[in-house]
């Protein structure tokens, strides 16, 4: 097979006319000649950091949709599901998407717990890692989130990261906001990328200690404008990543988005297509062609170096996507899952309390960390309720392995009018989240996904709707945290939903995502596990009440 057009030469900082040549999945030549082709040739895109779960999609079924965006292969972390079933959910990621010509590079996920102030449905300690490791199908150890274990020597996360070096396989750091000599130590332990970055300082100081800075820009968390400032200077340790991305923003776009912001911004389009198709394979030493002779034949064909739409993509040598059409197949799987608590009453969800004040997480739009602000209470009857006039809502965490009592906190800037969202997505440990205006309202939402075994959902108290007007469920019948429907299916009940919950007031950009990461203790300052209210910075719990 042949293929004509425009071809980018990345390493060189070249673009030529010429002529591909293709045989038995490989690249056999590359020549220049004049063509009449204006379509522009190159290697294709690589996320460098994403959690396919959090697209509520298996990895078959995301596969079909990020080809048509000209990615060709990404580096996963299956720590979402790994939460919820351990090694086996490890498993039924890779086996899933080895059923697909995507290139699919998992890590073993390091933290499973996140921490031990949460429950989770599973352990992967260090002899789990072990055998993880030695697989060849796992290219590199995922996201150390527990940089205090790092720091402080902890003798179980320190073992983890030494059979990481032992089979030779990179180290992925998550570390927001750490700096000077804890990040140094950090550093020192081998580990050698960091997506967490939120300000252009931290990312700087990252790359000065020798890390690579990953570019994230996900549904929930944007970090692309603090940092594209140090793509130019710093494009050979930089790389592009979505880390999570629900299913609608999915079908929008992938890392092309990205290059088009960077490349509009007025960077280098070589140093933005080092950063988005050859550091990561690089970096992971990854089974992806680069558009070399003797290459997997893994390349996209785009309209042009400004919006990079995708007309074509290529997986070794096969055309997985045309003009439109994506040419992967629907693979059949079996739903796995672990939930097993019973239907809540409205009592469980009561917060007895006398307290003038209460400590509040101060949700952020479009960041993961969080701030604790102190508000006035509002008391009826002995109980703690949201103040909707404030916007200081009532939020809990429902262990969904177990039956346990609900953990209760308070939030700021979700924005509800009435009725409650909730979701079985919640990271770390992905028990049951939900927020809402009432005891009642927050009741009814956890039960609906107590239904389901898993999902996100929003119920509303309105008398103007009606009964199937005022609730609507998505389930995630896959660990509680996928789907086993296509992205345009599931993209399309998303968008409902979330629509559903912009209705009910809220005003942040993904009201879901964001409730998502509500929980995720590791992530300063203040979050919510089934255990209680987390200060992430003291890592410690506190009281809700002053």
């Amino acid at each position: 097979m042949k293929l004509k057009g425009n071809i980018i030469d990345i390493s060189n900082r070249k673009i030529f006319k010429g002529e591909i040549t293709i045989e038995n999945g490989k690249i056999k030549s590359i020549e220049e000649k004049d063509c009449n082709e204006n379509h522009y040739i190159l290697p294709g895109f690589v996320d460098a950091h994403i959690h396919i779960e959090s697209s509520m999609l298996v990895p078959s079924e995301f596969a079909k949709i990020a080809v048509k965006h000209g990615t060709v292969a990404t580096v996963s972390d299956p720590h979402e599901i790994a939460n919820v079933l351990g090694v086996k959910g490890v498993e039924f990621m890779i086996e899933n998407g080895k059923q697909t010509p995507f290139k699919f590079n998992f890590g073993a996920p390091s933290c499973v717990p996140a921490t031990s102030f949460e429950s989770a449905g599973a352990v992967i300690d260090s002899e789990a890692i072990k055998t993880l490791m030695s697989n060849p199908d796992i290219k590199y150890l995922a996201e150390m989130m527990n940089y205090p274990g790092v720091i402080y020597d902890d003798a179980e996360v320190l073992k983890k990261l030494e059979w990481a070096k032992h089979y030779n396989k990179p180290i992925d750091g998550h570390a927001p906001g750490l700096r000077g000599d804890d990040l140094t130590k950090y550093i020192s332990a081998g580990i050698s990328t960091d997506h967490e970055c939120f300000t252009y300082e931290e990312g700087l100081e990252k790359l000065q200690k020798g890390m690579k800075v990953i570019i994230r820009e996900g549904s929930a968390a944007k970090n692309f404008n603090a940092l594209i400032g140090l793509l130019d200077g710093h494009f050979e340790n930089m790389m592009f990543c979505s880390d999570d991305k629900h299913p609608d923003d999915l079908l929008l776009g992938h890392i092309n988005q990205l290059c088009a912001r960077a490349v509009a911004k007025g960077i280098d389009v070589f140093k933005v297509l080092q950063a988005a198709c050859i550091n990561p394979v690089k970096h992971y030493n990854l089974d992806v062609g680069l558009l070399k002779v003797g290459d997997d034949a893994d390349m996209i064909v785009v309209e042009d170096l400004k919006d990079f739409k995708t007309l074509q993509t290529y997986i070794n040598g096969d055309l997985v996507y045309d003009n439109g059409v994506s040419k992967i197949k629907h693979v059949e799987f079996e739903n796995l899952n672990n939930f097993n608590t019973d239907k809540k009453v409205v009592s469980d969800f009561r917060f007895e309390s006398n307290a003038k004040q209460i400590r509040v997480i101060e949700c952020l739009d479009g960041e993961l960390v969080t701030n604790e602000i102190i508000e006035d209470s509002k008391i009826e009857n002995g109980n703690l309720v949201s103040n909707i006039d404030n916007d200081v809502l009532k939020m809990t965490v429902v262990n969904r392995y177990q039956n346990d009592k609900p953990a209760i906190a308070f939030i700021k800037n979700f924005g509800l009018k009435e009725g409650a969202i909730a979701s079985s997505v919640g990271h770390d440990s992905h028990n049951i989240i939900a927020v809402g205006v009432s005891d009642e309202a927050i009741c009814e939402a956890v039960n609906l996904l107590i239904e389901n075994e898993g999902g996100i959902c929003a119920v509303s108290n309105s008398e103007d709707l009606s009964a199937e007007q005022a609730e609507k469920v998505v389930p995630l019948p896959v660990a509680g945290i996928m789907s086993d429907q296509n992205a345009e299916t599931i993209g399309k009940k998303y968008s409902e939903l979330d629509k559903m919950a912009k209705a009910l007031g809220s005003k942040l950009h993904a009201p879901y995502m964001s409730l998502s990461f509500m929980a995720l203790l590791v992530i300063p300052s203040l979050k919510l596990s089934d255990k209680g209210l987390f200060n992430g910075g003291d890592f410690k719990f506190t009281s809700v009440e002053l």
